[in-house]
């Protein structure tokens, strides 16, 4: 069977489509033949024919989906995007960036999958190229009301916006074609990323005039200037929390890094070097620095009260892009709460870490970052943080700096401020404050942001100036939590609260008074063990009743927290050195109560699970659990082997 060459088939399809041409065919039925002759072999010779202004703009909107997925017609579609109806053409570019997601792509050959790029880069092409055509066609449409012809574009932009590099990079250069300023473009230190921009490289002399023109200049209503520029920083700021909720920054733990170099362990590689020489990683650095930049040129240059203001004392907004159309003026253009958020998190995060030029907030940890956190968590929290994973590290990020700023209050504290009106439980800004964080620490989806929330968490309980409330919070985490790494984080934070005691010691330490002596800590004295014993400590005989899948149920929700209190108890008996933060008999009935039933617990299932697992296939999440009750027996040993229990043991005999 004989086959056709390309070349033939080529040649008749551009034959077809330049002989029917109105007015020898009408336009429906000249659509259809181009329709089905179009392939990539006549795309040059359609480029010919669309430069007819007329033709182009009686048919060339009608073109624009079929167009863009057809890969190698960027020119055709730069040509209908200069000369065909600016109005009609912006409304099938819009349509078709809506419906890119079902759109397939064609090629030659359609049996031939490996000559098709992946569906998600051409995408990707298709969103880039769509972009470059909506800036050429916003310049050429002259109406008294441009925002109106703006507001719908950046809505359907941005809905349809996926971060990737490609897709961000355009909406960069989308957002400087339109908004009329256009500085010299910054050195990219990052990124090689760079993307076709028809309206700034291009010819905007073959651009056609807007057959439907509504004014005759190129003048512009003051207040319509102001309400396109207000309508693309919304724009610009909703981009930037879109793309900081979907890509992994590591704001938190790169500053705690760069504030904690100690803690680095020797000979790993730190997330600051990793975005120093991982490419994938710079260039996430670049998009956000590009983000942050042209919100600095639409205006949003400085930290203010008044943004401030807007984004802790309203409701969260997350598409102010969604209401413009109700909008009379710049000033009912709201900006989404988290992309702010974000915003404020670079500006910090990049002062620090890059030591650029960025403006820095004028805030405390109490009461403003306190209003942010309580504004973005109070509604769902845990639904909150897995959905909006970026601004919840954003959050994290600038409590770190407030925190390594000593901008802790710069009000006197108030030890009583009880929300719910009750008098015999007040509950201090630095527990509401503590409970927010220890919320990022328990949902946040990546371990880099919770240990960072962690770490957070405990230095503003440090820097809580009452023992008091401290006391107050580490008794309702301890007892009220379920999370048992939250419990575990409350023992760490007393036994430092007493090592930092330590090193100031009072007159009155040592002795078996409650009190600290004026002027002393109260962590130098028993009273917060007193206090807290029996919920570190608590009777554990009720582990003897329980039968053996309840016994490992409740060791393997409760094991971190276990193996905190048993290290605790270490460095509470190891030595002498801490006697005198014990209350009176505490050794010997800890280990009564807790130490003895628990010890036997965990022998016990220890010898169970090890049976059990010889003969079955071992399931990773067992063999973990057994390791961890393995530690766990292990340090129980230790502790019973440690001065204190030992003096505790010999006193029960004799």
């Amino acid at each position: 069977m004989a086959t056709e060459l390309p070349s033939v088939d080529s040649e008749k399809a551009i034959a077809a489509i330049r002989d029917a041409r109105p007015p020898v065919t009408d336009r429906f039925t000249y659509l259809t033949i181009i329709e089905a002759n179009l392939s990539p072999a006549v795309l040059p010779a359609l480029d010919e024919i669309l430069q007819d202004a007329e033709l182009t703009q009686e048919i060339g909107w009608d073109l624009v989906f079929n167009l863009v997925n057809l890969p190698g017609s960027e020119t055709c579609l730069e040509t209908i995007a200069r000369l065909g109806n600016p109005r009609e053409v912006i409304l099938k570019v819009l349509e078709t960036l809506e419906l890119l997601d079902t759109a397939t792509p064609q090629g030659d050959d359609e049996d031939a999958p490996t000559t098709v790029l992946p569906q998600v880069v051409m995408k990707e092409k298709k969103f880039v190229t769509l972009l470059g055509m909506l800036a050429i066609l916003h310049h050429r449409i002259k109406t008294k009301y441009p925002s109106r012809f703006l507001a719908q574009t950046l809505r359907t932009v941005f809905h349809t916006y996926t971060p990737t590099p490609e897709a961000t990079a355009a909406v960069v250069n989308l957002v400087h074609n339109l908004s009329g300023r256009q500085r010299p473009a910054l050195p990219s230190r990052k990124s090689s990323i760079n993307v076709a921009n028809p309206d700034q490289d291009g010819d905007a002399s073959k651009n056609a005039p807007d057959p439907e023109a509504e004014v005759k200049d190129n003048k512009e209503d003051p207040s319509e200037v102001a309400m396109q520029r207000k309508l693309l920083l919304s724009f610009a700021v909703c981009v930037l929390e879109t793309y900081t909720n979907q890509n992994d920054m590591a704001w938190a733990a790169r500053l705690l890094e760069f504030y904690n170099p100690e803690r680095v362990v020797p000979g790993r590689r730190t997330l600051m070097a990793s975005f120093r020489e991982d490419q994938q990683l710079l260039e996430r650095d670049d998009n956000v620095g590009r983000l942050v930049a042209l919100i600095k040129d639409l205006g949003l240059d400085s930290y203010s009260k008044q943004l401030l203001a807007e984004i802790s004392e309203n409701a969260p907004i997350k598409d102010p892009l969604a209401a413009t159309d109700d909008a009379a003026g710049p000033n009912d253009v709201a900006l989404p709460t988290g992309g702010c958020i974000a915003l404020i998190a670079y500006w910090v995060f990049s002062t620090t870490i890059f030591d650029a030029d960025q403006p820095t907030p004028d805030m405390n940890i109490l009461p403003e970052h306190f209003a942010l956190l309580e504004k973005v968590l109070e509604d769902d929290a845990e639904g909150q943080i897995r959905s909006s994973p970026g601004t919840s590290e954003a959050l994290v990020a600038i409590g770190l700096w407030l925190h390594a700023n000593n901008h802790i209050s710069a009000a006197p504290y108030n030890p009583e401020i009880n929300p719910s009106g009750s008098e015999d439980e007040p509950t201090s800004e630095f527990m509401q404050y503590v409970h927010l964080l220890t919320l990022v620490a328990l949902y946040h989806p990546r371990l880099h942001v919770r240990n960072s929330a962690t770490m957070l968490a405990g230095h503003i309980f440090h820097a809580n100036p009452s023992e008091d409330d401290k006391l107050r919070i580490l008794y309702d985490l301890i007892e009220n939590c379920t999370f048992a790494s939250l419990k575990a984080c409350a023992i760490t934070w007393l036994r430092e609260e007493i090592i930092d005691a330590s090193k100031t010691p009072s007159p009155g330490a040592g002795t078996a008074s409650s009190a600290p002596a004026p002027g002393g800590s109260t962590f130098s004295t028993p009273q917060p063990l007193d206090t807290l014993q029996y919920v570190i400590f608590p009777n554990m005989n009720v582990v003897s009743s329980m039968e053996a899948f309840e016994l490992l149920d409740f060791l393997r929700q409760n094991v971190p927290f276990l193996l905190q209190a048993v290290n605790f108890g270490l460095f509470l008996w190891s030595s002498s050195k801490w006697k005198h933060v014990l209350p009176a008999n505490a050794d010997a009935t800890v280990k009564e109560r807790w130490f003895r039933p628990l010890s036997e617990a965990v022998d016990a299932i220890r010898t169970a699970m090890r049976g059990s697992l010889k003969n079955e296939d071992e399931v990773e999440e067992a063999r973990s659990l057994l390791g961890d009750l393995d530690v766990l027996g292990e340090r129980m040993m230790a502790l019973a082997d440690a001065e204190g229990f030992k003096a505790a043991e010999e006193a029960d005999r004799a």
